[in-house]
């Protein structure tokens, strides 16, 4: 008992001394899940924090309006955020939920914001194309649904008669020329186009590698997607997709037709080489990152082979006819193209495969139910591309005039075609026999020049003139 008192009387003389010396100090208290964050700030004891959800409407300058469906529009300011995520969340016309300070008067101070649906693509660049299209006749807003094969000879002269949308180019295209001349020629071929080109190739790696396969380009082939993961999994995957799109945009290519979606395991498969070589999940992630990657070094991408080439035939040679039930191309096919949707693709191509659970006539390229899972179901808003019109598959099912016709019929913006002196003029007069409805022209052409706009391809302004007049 005497031992005990001692050591409580030491206890209490220490803390009387602590107390005297002033370094006693209050013991913080343990901290909440709900204190402060990233993306907040303290809030002053007179204001008081609410919260709107609502469409953005961009003012400048940091400012933004957000009008809920009730109605209510409230002023807002970004200068108390301390997030770094706001320019993938405040978008014009994306519905997000806001916490703010109400002060005295708006704007209001953005305290917290997240993400509720993201903008319809390309929403900021639709008024300029629709602008554009005004002043443009039906020769051209047909041209532009034309991807067509760099012509072999007379090529500025070929661009400036028949106004297409893009050129693609092959291997041939490079073969035996520096980089400084590449960069020549195709800068020669926007020259004779009023409008910017979308110049595109095939550089996906491994086999198909229309540029790396020249040594004076680079070195060696860029690998395939299979070695790269391999190798280093997904930080290989985004080194890669790195050094291919500076090295294509500083040739004045500005669309690489990649990364190949297709889910295949199995090594006998005809696409199999082409792919990833994993899972559909494993694929959707690959896809994923690939499409992140090339939109953060700006140059557009091409999703393909919807709606999933499976272990189906070279359709290059033949028609391919995939008989698997529609279940299995939800739960697995469908996935790297949902994956690569949600990323922001700009562009996804369709295959010319006979898929019966969607169409058992039509190739899905001229189908119009395989176009109406890709814009309803998968819910996909950019330019929808057909592979190769020229291809066996589709030459043995129509006539590459008849072909093109019923490409825009079933949906497509644009179609890659090598007979363009004939495709051309036959959709033209299927316009003009009211055959194809110029409103049809008019969509697919709006989202071409979407695509173009938000890939830096924009005219400056006035620079619009005679040579756009139309000439029909």
């Amino acid at each position: 008992m005497e031992k005990r008192k001692g050591l409580l009387g030491r206890a209490l003389l220490a803390g009387i001394l602590l107390l005297l010396t002033g370094c006693l100090r209050e013991v913080p208290a343990a901290p909440s899940g709900e204190g402060p964050s990233a993306d907040s700030v303290s809030v002053p004891p007179e204001l008081a924090k609410k919260t709107i959800q609502g469409i953005v409407h961009w003012e400048g300058d940091g400012i933004f309006s957000l009008s809920s469906p009730q109605g209510e529009a409230v002023s807002l300011s970004l200068s108390g955020y301390q997030g770094n995520d706001a320019d993938s969340i405040v978008k014009e016309q994306a519905e997000i939920r806001v916490e703010y300070l109400e002060g005295e008067k708006p704007p209001y101070t953005a305290v917290s914001l997240k993400l509720i649906t993201p903008p319809p693509l390309w929403t900021e660049y639709r008024p300029q194309a629709e602008q554009i299209l005004l002043s443009m006749g039906l020769e051209e807003k047909v041209g532009q649904l034309f991807w067509i094969r760099c012509p072999s000879a007379d090529a500025a002269e070929q661009i400036a008669a028949y106004r297409p949308g893009g050129l693609l180019l092959f291997g041939q295209d490079f073969r035996g020329l520096n980089a400084e001349q590449v960069a020549e020629k195709i800068d020669s071929y926007q020259q004779a186009s009023a409008l910017p080109l979308l110049i595109g190739a095939d550089e996906e790696g491994g086999i198909v590698a229309r540029v790396s396969d020249n040594p004076l380009l680079r070195p060696s082939r860029f690998p395939s997607p299979q070695q790269l993961f391999n190798q280093g999994g997904m930080s290989a995957i985004i080194a890669d997709a790195e050094e291919k799109s500076r090295l294509l945009l500083s040739l004045g290519v500005n669309v690489n037709l990649a990364p190949v979606c297709d889910v295949s395991t199995v090594p006998t498969d005809f696409i199999y080489s082409r792919t990833l070589g994993q899972d559909a999940s494993h694929t959707a992630g690959y896809v994923d990152v690939v499409v992140r990657t090339m939109k953060r070094e700006g140059i557009g991408c091409v999703l393909k082979h919807f709606p999933g080439y499976g272990n189906n035939l070279d359709t290059h040679t033949g028609i391919a006819f995939d008989y698997r039930p529609m279940k299995e191309f939800e739960t697995s096919d469908f996935l790297p193209f949902q994956a690569g949707i949600q990323a922001g693709a700009g562009c996804v191509l369709v295959s010319h495969n006979i898929v019966s659970a969607m169409d058992s006539v039509n190739p899905a390229s001229l189908s119009p139910e395989v176009h109406r899972i890709l814009r309803e179901d998968l819910e996909f808003q950019g330019v929808i591309l057909t592979d190769d019109l020229s291809m066996s598959a589709v030459q043995m099912y129509a006539g590459e005039e008849e072909a093109a016709v019923q490409a825009v019929a079933a949906g497509n913006d644009m179609l890659i075609v090598s007979d363009y002196a004939r495709q051309i003029p036959a959709v033209l007069q299927a316009v003009q026999e009211g055959l194809l409805p110029e409103s049809l022209i008019d969509e697919a052409a709006a989202r071409v020049l979407c695509w173009k706009l938000s890939l830096g391809l924009s005219l400056p302004e006035g620079e619009r003139g005679a040579s756009l007049e139309p000439t029909t």
